[in-house]
């Protein structure tokens, strides 16, 4: 039995906790408010708000809903474009009417569930993270500038909000009713879901490629869900030795301010993976499972030298990261076993680490290459490298050889190109749609130069020629 609140109501549902939450809520309670578009997380349409408790205190994120399984819902908050009703229109409601940011009026819902997920938010407003919040809502007819408009003036609406209690603050401001003020105490009174231990019965931590890849198999099925456990939560940093949790979401890794200590251009490596909303849903351990051979956080963790820690039935064992992959979606993993954590060795300062992704559209789009480096420095020379790449071999692809090539010689364009001509043996692309394998060649081979330029610019002056 799966039990949240959905707006103002406390709902209990035997429906397999497989299906969709967009299917429950718009054909077994009927607010269709909520649009079914793609079914693919792409269009945000199906936007709702997810509020959970963290910490003892409620926060709320948008998630798409056509990509969330009932399961992942069980004491939780749902809320739904009619959850907001105050009787008029909301703020953000009537920021969109006056800049005429809608038209057709299919996409708005999911719009203005995502403008209310960012005004949620225990953060100070800004134009930039207002519509960065929208970077998964797609509109087929007004263009965009009328909705950054809109996002411009709901930012300036919030520039009182109360950043400690933002929820209690939009109630008084009328963005949203008086009914949220009770949700902790009712989340509160509802138990927790009764764990599965049956190996016959699906696993999914986030589902947003599960939700995909198998989604008429999953609709009547019951699942086991890892997105709330509690030991497969968190980030710890302590000790030269950070740990994520596997059913920490892309998101929650981003905004870790530990981590940025150690990779402050994460927030815009994560920008790269997907939309706000599937980023608030997928989770890390779920991206390495899935075992894409472009997945961006297995290249990035692959260049942090990651380790997993995989917990069975009997044991619980290790395995580095670069170990893990042992063909085109074959991992070391065996029915019953499951990720941990991760974790791979960290220090206090800044890390000299980069990343870089090609594709078609800058955000929101699958790479056609990407790559990660991390690097120590003795001295003039390099005392280690880590190397690695999507989109040019079956697996993620830890660059071994390379890597090790590197090992005790300078920052140095022609020590570069030599490297890159190791690097082109260790690869096999293939040509498909995102590029001939002469084209994903070349990729890579400029995204090395790329690291390098990005971490010592001043050491660094290629030719026209050499590019």
């Amino acid at each position: 039995m799966v039990t949240f609140i959905l707006n103002n109501e406390k709902i209990s549902t035997s429906r397999a906790a497989g299906s969709p939450l967009l299917d429950f809520i718009r054909y077994d309670v009927g607010l269709t408010g909520t649009k079914t578009g793609c079914h693919e997380g792409d269009c945000g349409a199906c936007t709702v708000l997810m509020g959970s408790e963290e910490d003892g205190i409620l926060s709320y994120k948008s998630v798409v809903s056509c990509l969330t399984p009932l399961g992942n819902v069980h004491g939780k908050h749902i809320v739904t474009i009619e959850g907001i009703n105050t009787g008029r229109l909301s703020p953000v409601q009537k920021a969109l009417v006056d800049n005429s940011a809608t038209q057709c009026g299919f996409c708005t819902p999911g719009f203005v569930m995502s403008l209310t997920a960012y005004s949620l938010l225990k953060d100070k407003p800004t134009t930039e993270s207002a519509i960065a919040s929208i970077s998964g809502n797609i509109c087929r007819c007004t263009g965009y500038k009328s909705v950054e408009k809109a996002a411009e003036t709901i930012t300036g609406l919030l520039s009182g909000k109360d950043i400690r209690d933002p929820v209690r603050w939009l109630v008084e401001q009328k963005f949203l009713p008086d009914y949220f003020i009770t949700i902790p105490q009712r989340l509160s009174e509802i138990p927790d879901a009764d764990p599965h231990s049956s190996d016959e019965i699906p696993r999914i931590a986030g589902g947003t490629d599960l939700m995909i890849q198998h989604a008429d198999q999953l609709r009547d099925s019951e699942i086991i869900t890892f997105q709330d456990w509690k030991d497969l939560k968190g980030i710890t940093c302590v000790d030269n030795r950070c740990i994520i949790g596997a059913a920490v979401t892309i998101s929650e890794a981003g905004y870790s301010e530990e981590l940025k200590k150690f990779l402050p251009d994460l927030p815009s490596y994560i920008r790269l993976i997907a939309s706000e909303p599937v980023r608030n849903m997928a989770t890390i351990g779920g991206n390495i499972v899935n075992a894409s051979p472009i997945g961006d956080l297995s290249v990035i963790l692959l260049a942090l030298d990651a380790v997993l820690t995989i917990d069975g039935a009997d044991k619980v064992r290790t395995v580095p990261l670069k170990d893990f992959f042992l063909g085109y979606k074959k991992t070391d993993l065996a029915g019953e076993e499951f990720i941990r954590n991760i974790f791979f060795d960290y220090q206090s300062g800044p890390a000299l680490f980069s990343f870089e992704k090609v594709s078609k559209r800058t955000h929101l789009d699958i790479a056609s290459v990407n790559s990660a480096m991390k690097i120590k420095m003795n001295g003039t020379n390099i005392s280690e490298c880590h190397l690695s790449a999507g989109g040019v071999s079956p697996v993620p692809l830890f660059l071994r050889k390379t890597s090790d090539f590197f090992s005790g010689k300078p920052v140095a364009q022609d020590i570069i190109l030599q490297a890159n001509k190791l690097m082109q043996e260790e690869i096999s692309p293939i040509s498909d749609v995102r590029g001939s394998a002469e084209y994903k060649r070349l990729l890579l081979r400029q995204l090395l130069i790329a690291h390098f330029i990005k971490l010592f610019p001043d050491r660094l002056n290629f030719s026209i020629d050499q590019l």
